[in-house]
Parts: C-alpha cells; sequence; structure tokens
C-alpha cells in the first residue's frame, strides 16, 4: 500500500463511516485514519463491542488459551492513535436520502440508558459487520447453545468449561464430561482440539481428577466429511489427528433439536450433551435485509459490484462476510478472514481514489489457501501457488507457521512493523510469566 505517497485532496463533506469493527472494518478505519490524519476529514468506526478479536482466534478464547482482555484491541484506545472516532453501539437502520445511520439507545445491562438513540451523517459509509451464527431454525438451539461469533460468547463458553471441569474435580459422581460441537468446520474442528489441550494443562494446575478419559468431544457433522470448503486430502489429515485425540467425529448426522442435556439427531439417536457449541452455518446479520432499500442476498449479505459498492447507491460500500461479491473472473468470494484482509485494502484505494476523483480499482479474489490449526498439536492445509494455481499440502510446523503469519499480517496492518514485533516479544515474555492457561 503506498496511499501515504498520493496527494491529499479536500475532504469529503460529511465523516467516512465503517460499520463494523472486525477483520476488514478496523484495517480499513485504521488505514483511513492514517490517510486523511492532520485533515478535516472526519472518520468514524461503529461497532456494538468495545474491544477486538481476531475471529479465528475465538475458539482458543473459549478454550483459556488465548487471553482477550490481553491480546485484545481496545477500541476506543486504537482509535485515539490512528485519527478515527469510535463509537460504541448497533447500527440498526439507514437513510440514504439523509445519508444517515441510525445507532440504537445503549443501555447497561440493568436496562437502563447510557447513550439515547443518536444518528451519524456519512459521505461514505462502509458495512464491515463480518457474520454471524445461522441457527437454521433448529429446535432449542437458542437456548441451549453457545453460539463462537462473538468474544462475549467465546468467553461465556470458558467459564461455563471451568465450571463444568470444577464439578469433575470435586464431584466423584460425575464418570465424564460430554460436550458436542456442532458444526465440522475450521471453527468446530479447531476447537475440540483446543479443549483436549486445555483438559491435558488443567492437570498441571492441581485438577488431578481431570483427565482424557473423562472427557468426551462429539464433533457432529450433517455432510458427508468435516472441513467442507477444504480439499479433502487436507480433511482426511485433519480427521486422522483428531481421532488421536480422541474426540469422536460423526458425519452425516443432522441435529433436530437441542437441549440442556442431550442432543436429538434426524435418525432417532440421542447424544449427550453438558455443553454444547454450534458452528455450524453463518449469515449476515438480519437487520441488513434490505436495510434503506439496498440489495440483498438471501443470506442477508448486502449485493456488491466489482468495485464493493452496493448495487443501489455507489457511496456505500461493503467488505467482508457481509457481502455479497462475485469477482470480474466469475468466483464467489468466500466468508474468510483474508477476504476480509483483500477488500480491505481494495475499498481503501477506492475511497481515496473517489476522493480524487480517479477511476476506481476492480476487486480480484486471490485464494492463498486454508490452514486449519490443531492446537499445539499439528496443524494442516494447503497453500495455493500464484503462479500455477497448484495447491501444495503442509502440515507440522511449517502449517502452524504459515496459520501464526496470517494473524501478523492482520497485526502488522493494525499497529505496523515495528509494535507488532513488540507484541510478539512481550508475548513470549508471557509464555515464561503467565499460566498457559486462562484459569478465570
Amino acid at each position: 500500500m503506498f496511499t501515504k505517497f498520493w496527494p491529499k485532496v479536500r475532504p469529503f463533506d460529511k465523516p467516512i463511516v465503517v460499520v463494523g469493527g472486525g477483520a476488514g472494518g478496523l484495517e480499513l478505519v485504521t488505514k483511513l485514519g492514517r490517510y486523511f490524519k492532520g485533515s478535516a476529514q472526519k472518520v468514524i468506526l461503529i461497532d456494538q463491542n468495545r474491544k477486538h478479536v481476531w475471529k479465528p482466534l475465538l475458539h482458543e478464547v473459549a478454550a483459556g488459551s488465548l487471553d482477550a482482555d490481553i491480546d485484545g484491541v481496545d477500541y476506543l484506545s486504537h482509535a485515539s492513535k490512528n485519527s478515527f472516532t469510535f463509537l460504541l453501539g448497533q447500527v440498526d437502520d439507514l437513510n440514504q436520502d439523509l445519508k444517515q445511520v441510525s445507532i440504537q439507545q445503549l443501555n447497561d445491562l440493568k436496562g437502563k440508558k447510557v447513550v439515547g438513540e443518536t444518528r451519524v451523517a456519512y459521505s461514505i459509509l462502509v458495512f464491515a459487520l463480518g457474520s454471524v451464527t445461522n441457527d437454521f431454525g433448529t429446535k432449542g438451539l437458542k437456548e441451549n447453545c453457545i453460539f463462537l461469533d462473538t468474544c462475549e460468547n467465546a468467553e461465556q463458553f470458558h467459564t461455563d468449561l471451568l465450571n463444568a471441569f470444577l464439578r469433575i474435580q470435586t464431584n466423584p459422581n460425575i464418570s465424564k464430561l460430554n460436550i458436542a460441537i456442532i458444526g465440522g468446520g475450521a471453527t468446530g474442528v479447531e476447537l475440540a482440539a483446543e479443549l483436549v489441550k486445555t483438559s491435558e494443562l488443567l492437570i498441571s494446575y492441581g485438577y488431578d481428577h481431570v483427565s482424557q478419559k473423562r472427557l468426551n468431544i462429539n464433533l457432529v457433522e450433517a455432510s458427508n466429511r468435516i472441513l467442507g470448503p477444504l480439499p479433502e486430502h487436507v480433511a482426511n489429515s485433519a480427521l486422522a489427528e483428531l481421532k488421536i485425540l480422541g474426540i469422536n467425529v460423526h458425519v452425516n448426522t443432522v441435529v433436530t433439536e437441542v437441549t440442556n442435556s442431550y442432543l436429538q439427531t434426524k435418525d432417532g439417536a440421542q447424544m449427550e450433551s453438558q455443553l454444547t457449541v454450534w458452528a455450524a452455518g453463518i449469515k449476515a446479520p438480519n437487520f441488513l435485509q434490505g436495510i434503506g432499500g439496498l440489495e440483498s442476498a438471501k443470506n442477508n449479505q448486502l449485493v456488491v459490484n466489482t468495485f464493493l459498492q452496493t448495487t443501489e447507491d455507489e457511496n456505500i460500500f461493503a467488505i467482508g462476510d457481509c457481502a455479497a461479491c462475485i469477482t470480474p473472473k466469475g468466483i464467489k468470494v468466500p466468508p474468510r478472514a483474508q477476504s476480509a484482509h483483500q477488500m480491505a485494502d481494495n475499498a481503501l484505494l477506492n475511497i481515496i481514489a473517489i476522493s480524487l476523483k480517479k477511476p476506481l480499482k476492480e476487486y480480484e479474489y486471490i485464494d492463498y489457501g486454508s490452514i486449519v490449526s490443531l492446537s499445539s498439536y499439528t496443524s494442516v492445509g494447503n497453500l495455493m501457488g500464484s503462479m500455477n494455481k497448484r495447491t501444495m499440502f503442509i502440515e507440522g510446523r511449517l502449517a502452524r507457521i504459515v496459520y501464526i503469519a496470517l494473524y501478523r499480517m492482520h497485526q502488522v496492518a493494525l499497529f505496523g512493523f515495528f509494535k507488532t514485533f513488540l507484541i510478539m516479544l512481550v508475548g513470549r515474555l508471557n509464555r515464561t510469566l503467565r499460566p498457559n492457561l486462562k484459569l478465570h
């Protein structure tokens, strides 16, 4: 990115507003803030959460191997250092004619008003909301499952997990802890492996009654194999590793009902579960469906053109999981972190191009492959060749290095190389100074 060398022109007459501080949204608003620093242009980020955690790592927050309070990014602090404004709240409406978005009234946990409903004007608006869990209307799901689509949900699962292990430790009448993970995609597979690692680490902290034999993890997938979007040989390698870890993998198994003690499957079987995680599908947030008259897809995604502008308004962009995008080559962009990263860079260039009255750049998705991390045990995945488009299977330490590198790229986009190096250095020190597992 060489935007810092571009001439800076007269700012837009109203703020640039980015809704959603996920991987793509936070990278975009950070770079916009830096580019327009010192000018009259105001850049605003709106998010309903106070901190950012890279979504592909939420399973580590749930298992306790990642502490969101340490590794998360505080929006307010980050905004002050990168010349943009952060507003806490949830957008629920859009007025294209007035070029305004509405933010719901913000209440505290007791229901008392903190901030009333507000309206924010914009010149350029970017929806970067990411995705939420799609429950497909499954009976009992909302009441009895944890969805790993927010940091708060992941932290709640971690608390429930520690309590469940404590029951095993203190109650000899409990023979096993049954955990069900519904969905055999990357999140489900990675969480299953992390939970095994958590049970091993707890033994070193005095939970001597906790063992892998007393942990029963069921990974349930409705299709005929896990990791459906990935090549079959990658899925088979991951499946073999999961079996070594003692994880029960059930394919071709459709869950029709979830209770607080078991799952009901389509074939009439029941599966015991004291803790259930749903990771079986995603969609864009419901309020995006037709918001402000914008065209949206069935899964609530906003339909965009090849420049990432919504089809009904060229001043409104959508990036990441909430964008339904078909590239000029006819490729449907998948909901991945690398897509969000690439879209953020493209949207940045096009927003600046609009201000400079220059031609826009079409977005072209580049697939670099996918890596699945099975905790510290191993990693598997495939890398996509840039020239011959052939894939290369990798596993073990090399795959783990590539997996970590993807996160470091995100940190570099937010903090720059030097600060990211310091973060890595502090992380290594923390491995020595702090517990290997979050215990609270």
